[in-house]
């Protein structure tokens, strides 16, 4: 396990994460990806911790990732529904929240359609001095921690298996291409990935991509294109974003087909890159339209997969870190 003492309460944002924290959460991972290859994958480090999964958005991934992590962990788990919770009777989130600190929760994973409703039950959990750690699972548009932390273990473990770090990533290139001005994951991404001194090139339609974007999240070795070749070129990596048509008001692209044509991600397009490029995609995955499936479903190009797998390993590293500090 990491060596470093973890001291941060709550993981909602990965702005101000430090390099040391950064070390930690992959040496940890690295640690309890060698436990769940095991025929036994518990362990007992949250054994008598309560982890509430409260999701207030649909999530596959996420949702099954952190409970299996919980579960690996042997810590208790309470999942939330919202459609079957008393939020259809007019009970507030905040409420919601007091109800499971009432529960004895020790750590609440937080996902919601708006950004902030984390942070603000961060708040109320510090203001009732309650010692609860709250997760940011995703909000909005604003970050998804895990996520962006999975991945970055995606890259240095592709790297160095028994010894990914953040050096790994130094100079290298990552194009991230999509729906980056309603991707949380693309705005947690470049906070790891500058950290880490990769080099990030954005890339997107100027409607999905504007100008402001760079002063939103200013960066050192940020870059931006609205065309998708200059990103590419001698990229080392690749990931590339859904098209948040539910999180869209107006029409951002003249169709799918039209930014498959221009955007999507192809055998070919993928030419120009580094002659060992990997591609990512955080998921789900419109097939055809952001990537196509005979990118996805190729083991010498894709990480998607170990993206996922990944998952467990991170989330398990992130409600130890946070789980164990209470002790």
């Amino acid at each position: 396990m990491a060596t470093m003492t973890w001291t941060r309460r709550h993981i909602l944002s990965l702005e101000d994460f430090t390099t040391t924290e950064y070390e930690a959460v992959l040496q940890t991972a690295a640690s309890f990806r060698e436990v769940i290859s095991r025929r036994t994958k518990k362990v007992p480090a949250l054994q008598g911790q309560v982890v509430a999964n409260m999701f207030f958005e649909p999530s596959t991934r996420t949702r099954s990732s952190f409970e299996l992590a919980a579960k690996r962990l042997s810590a208790d788990i309470l999942n939330f529904s919202p459609g079957t919770s008393s939020l259809t009777k007019g009970e507030t989130i905040l409420d919601t929240a007091k109800t499971y600190l009432a529960m004895g929760a020790n750590i609440m994973t937080i996902r919601h359609r708006q950004a902030g409703v984390p942070q603000a039950i961060a708040d109320e959990m510090d203001r009732l001095k309650s010692g609860v750690s709250i997760l940011n699972a995703g909000d909005g548009v604003h970050q998804h921690p895990s996520q962006a932390l999975l991945d970055l273990f995606t890259l240095t473990n592709l790297l160095d298996k028994d010894n990914p770090r953040l050096e790994l990533l130094s100079g290298k290139k990552m194009a991230i291409v999509g729906d980056i001005l309603h991707s949380r994951v693309a705005r947690s991404n470049i906070y790891s990935l500058t950290a880490a001194g990769a080099q990030v090139h954005l890339a997107a339609p100027p409607t999905l991509l504007p100008r402001l974007f760079l002063d939103l999240v200013s960066r050192d070795n940020l870059y931006l294109h609205w065309e998708l070749q200059p990103a590419l070129e001698n990229a080392d990596f690749v990931m590339t974003l859904r098209l948040q048509k539910e999180r869209m008001s107006n029409n951002f692209i003249p169709s799918l087909r039209e930014y498959h044509l221009h955007y999507g991600i192809t055998r070919d397009r993928l030419k120009v890159c580094h002659p060992n490029v990997k591609v990512l995609h955080p998921g789900p995955v419109n097939r055809g339209v952001e990537i196509t499936s005979d990118l996805m479903d190729d083991p010498n190009l894709s990480l998607i997969g170990d993206q996922v797998t990944s998952g467990v390993a991170v989330r398990m590293a992130l409600l130890y870190l946070i789980g164990s500090s209470k002790d």
